[in-house]
């Protein structure tokens, strides 16, 4: 059995529905390659839907850097698909996360599962970026990242890979104990320049820059609303969150 998640259709963009309500916020893009509303159509995972959650969770702040990523799970004959959505103001990391449940083989009863985290940016400990070069030997400064790993911790937990310890001689059968590393991480997303493009793997650098230069108080990028427009008021008071229901 096979499930895909509906594509967008024209009319139900997110500065274009019915009764001319915008999302504040979501038109707002630095030097990425498009807007975050552009990226959630792009994606064309239940973007209404997404677009409805992150400015909810916004609360009316301006987004300053975003990442969008899709990530696509084959499980034997079925097909999941779910959409993590990184969202930077000048003090809070926006996570969202949507996943969709299948609730009969034919596909026609479908729910959504959807969980948001605010993350003031003080509270982030560490931004950790993995990259990943092809033939290393021939490098230029002009080659691409092939892949990129971020790594954001923020809550202290930590996960714990552990196994049984050794002294690296092979006929030793003396107990040593066991040994590990930890490695403390809140969320972790992989992006591929062969999965999702070279602009989405420079984007997400440029999420990281823009989130360490909010996170260490250095400048980061402004915001703009594109030319000829004025600026958006600001809306409201983001309150404190409690929930930690994000998923990965």
């Amino acid at each position: 059995m096979s499930f895909q998640s509906p594509t967008p259709k024209p009319q139900a963009t997110v500065s274009g529905r019915p009764g001319g309500a915008n999302h504040h916020g979501l038109h707002d893009h630095s030097a990425q390659g498009q807007s975050l509303e552009g990226a959630l159509q792009q994606a064309g995972f239940y973007p209404l839907l997404v677009a409805d959650v992150v400015a909810d969770a916004l609360d009316g702040r301006d987004c300053v850097a975003h990442l969008v990523h899709l990530e696509t799970h084959f499980d034997r004959a079925e097909v999941r698909r779910h959409i993590t959505v990184l969202v930077l103001t000048e003090d809070m990391l926006v996570i969202t996360h949507v996943d969709d449940q299948q609730l009969d083989e034919a596909g026609e009863q479908t729910v959504a599962q959807v969980s948001t985290e605010s993350v003031p940016v003080a509270e982030i400990r560490s931004v950790v970026l993995s990259y990943v070069y092809a033939q290393p030997q021939d490098y230029k400064s002009s080659d691409p990242v092939r892949e990129l790993t971020l790594s954001i911790a923020w809550s202290g937990g930590q996960r714990l890979d552990m196994g049984p310890a050794s002294c690296g001689d092979p006929q030793c059968e003396a107990d040593h104990g066991y040994s590990g590393t930890i490695a403390q991480e809140d969320i972790v997303i992989r992006i591929s320049s062969e999965a999702d493009g070279l602009q989405a793997v420079q984007d997400a650098k440029l999420f990281a820059r823009a989130l360490r230069a909010v996170n260490t108080g250095s400048t980061a990028p402004v915001p703009h609303t594109g030319p000829g427009l004025p600026p958006r008021p600001r809306m409201g008071v983001f309150g404190s969150r409690a929930s930690r229901g994000h998923q990965r």
